[in-house]
């Protein structure tokens, strides 16, 4: 098989590509050949050796990537839902980046109707990021109002499709004009191109009584203000700090990201029971071992797929030997929706 291959902490220069014997699936595990495979940015952290959990659960060498599509190539002992050559997407901790993957077959399933393999290859890490967010930390009611920090994203396109399927009113902030179109076509009941407007008085225009949830990734630039627009029993979650992150380069300025330590805001039970406002925080990565919760996830977004609610994201293919210009698309912070890689 072939597979990108990360040994030491670094810039783009860090994802090789070697060759490796096949695995081979062991109890209650399937080998997938895999055709499609995800890219998201924690994929860029995780190279540069700023990803906690990869550290904890794997350490030098790394293979990146979470989520793949393609199909059985091999079942291991015990009984299996999927036959040889069925076509599955499906989730890893690490180990994504590779011609072929084996998963246990909990964290395999079956194509979605009317989805792509490339499609279905993209779709689980940022829905299942949306899911958490909204529906396990946040109870969603109709009409809540939600503004969505990077809208036009992966996680921001999913996000603002969930918050519609509940009949909610999703906002969507983009940094870019090319942006506004594809935030709205998912559904952005409202668009704030931060590049054209004052970002926080379009916020305030759009919900002069504040939000009832805003999800945020940025991290120090924008955590703050964040808070501050939610109202009363307003919920901020924060799942990412991708302002701390270099734009170019591959490599972490490490005197911006003190910096940015520093003034990332600090909250405390006090404040927080003054404002009768909630600030939650997760890292999917940590939570493969609630396998009743990756299985309440999927049941969930599966049906929402069957109804029309949910639609795959546009994505843009790259070749597998083009994983760096993947990373430097994301790090960009220009791409829309989701870049995938094909072996």
């Amino acid at each position: 098989m072939r597979k990108v291959v990360v040994h030491s902490a670094g810039s783009h220069d860090r994802l090789t590509i070697e060759d490796h014997p096949d695995p081979a699936p062991g109890p209650g595990q399937i080998l997938v050949r895999t055709e499609a495979i995800g890219v998201n940015y924690a994929d860029c952290v995780v190279r540069m050796g700023l990803y906690e959990s990869a550290r904890t659960y794997v350490g030098w060498p790394i293979t990146p990537g979470f989520e793949f599509a393609g199909k059985v190539a091999a079942l291991g002992d015990a009984a299996s839902p999927f036959a040889i050559g069925d076509e599955v997407f499906g989730v890893t901790r690490f180990g994504g980046y590779s011609s072929h993957v084996v998963v246990p077959h909990a964290q395999l399933f079956r194509i979605p109707a009317g989805f792509s393999l490339v499609e279905a290859a993209t779709f689980p890490t940022v829905f299942l990021t949306a899911w958490y967010a909204l529906c396990e930390l946040v109870r969603l009611r109709p009409n809540m109002t939600i503004l969505v920090h990077s809208g036009a994203g992966g996680v921001g396109g999913a996000l603002i499709q969930l918050a519609r399927a509940h009949e909610c009113r999703a906002i969507a902030v983009v940094g870019a004009a090319h942006k506004v179109a594809a935030a709205s076509s998912l559904g952005a009941s409202g668009v704030i191109d931060k590049s054209t407007e004052p970002l926080w008085q379009a916020a305030q225009r759009l919900a002069p009584d504040g939000y009832d949830v805003v999800l945020d990734a940025n991290g120090a630039s924008t955590l703050k203000r964040s808070y501050e627009h939610l109202r009363p029993t307003g919920k901020l979650v924060s799942y990412g700090f991708h302002s701390m992150m270099p734009r170019r380069g591959g490599r972490p300025n490490w005197p911006k990201l003190v910096f940015d330590f520093l003034r990332t805001p600090r909250f405390g039970p006090l404040q927080l029971t003054r404002d009768n406002k909630s600030v939650l925080a997760f890292n999917l990565s940590y939570l493969f071992e609630r396998g009743d919760l990756l299985a309440e996830a999927m049941v969930g977004l599966l049906s929402l797929v069957a109804a029309g609610k949910l639609k795959p994201l546009p994505v843009r293919e790259l070749p597998l030997d083009r994983v760096a210009d993947a990373h430097r698309a994301l790090e960009s912070g220009a791409t829309v929706g989701k870049l995938a890689l094909i072996p």
